[in-house]
């Protein structure tokens, strides 16, 4: 049954995104259609993703969250914002991009294996770090996502292209706020995430997460310069871009990168 109710949610996923790509192509049919109706079938897929993470992440053992676990539920939290943002917005071209990723970690997730297990009798402060982490990650993970978008406005500005793809985004300013408006909240996130490990993680060194402790500290640094430079002295554009991806790339390798050589080359 889990497997069928995979497959459906992975169809969806791929339905949504070409119904989404034809739209974005031009395609009459597609573009006479409320958006609301090619979006569906991608809010289907992210139920029926979270059902199966539900499934996954809760074992007789305890609260199992590995490294495929972790890439499953990240995209799918980022595909569910993606598509909110796009009810109202003209943010399809993210959509695009995130939905079939997020079919491609549904697919891995099921049939990958996981050996971190958190307990359940564990400090809930330790599974708030987690929950916490997750929608944290997700959030600027989103963020990195619209500064890759706001790129390539950027530049077919610059290169006197306004038509074409242009007009299937949201205008630059609005593209700004949303970006930075999710930078905010993921950091807030990321800040309680690094509290919260500080205070139930005992020995970060006897725990292998020297590295991720370090790499997070750097991105929460680098967002937080970001977030001064935006509301005092008005950064935008192509500084906010690079400094918005030098925070992800940091994070990313903080959580999955700790998370990949933790439990595919110490543990293996």
């Amino acid at each position: 049954m889990d497997a069928i109710t995979g497959i459906i949610a992975f169809s969806l996923y791929l339905v949504s995104t070409l119904g989404l790509a034809l739209r974005l192509k031009g395609d009459n049919f597609f573009n006479q259609k409320p958006i609301a109706y090619l979006l569906m079938p991608g809010f289907a897929a992210v139920i029926l993703h979270g059902f199966l993470l539900y499934k996954t992440l809760f074992t007789a053992n305890g609260f199992q969250f590995g490294f495929f676990d972790a890439a499953s539920s990240v995209a799918m939290v980022i595909s569910w914002l993606v598509l909110l943002i796009s009810i109202q917005r003209r943010t399809e071209i993210l959509a695009v991009v995130i939905l079939p990723i997020s079919a491609i970690t549904l697919l891995i997730d099921s049939i990958g294996t996981s050996s971190y297990i958190l307990a359940y009798d564990a400090p809930q402060g330790l599974k708030v770090h987690v929950l916490v982490s997750i929608i944290a990650y997700s959030l600027l993970g989103l963020a990195a996502c619209m500064s890759i978008a706001l790129s390539l406005q950027n530049k077919m500005l610059h290169n006197h292209r306004p038509g074409g793809l242009m007009k299937k985004l949201p205008p630059l300013q609005v593209m700004e706020k949303l970006l930075f408006d999710f930078i905010l909240a993921g950091f807030i996130g990321l800040t309680l995430a690094l509290l919260s490990g500080f205070v139930f993680l005992e020995d970060v060194f006897a725990q292998h997460l020297v590295h991720k402790t370090v790499l997070s500290i750097i991105a929460w640094l680098v967002f937080a310069i970001l977030l001064i430079g935006r509301f005092t002295i008005g950064w935008r554009g192509r500084t906010a871009i690079r400094w918005t991806l030098s925070g992800f790339i940091s994070l990313m390798l903080a959580y999955f990168g700790s998370k990949f050589v933790l439990e595919f080359i110490v543990l293996s």
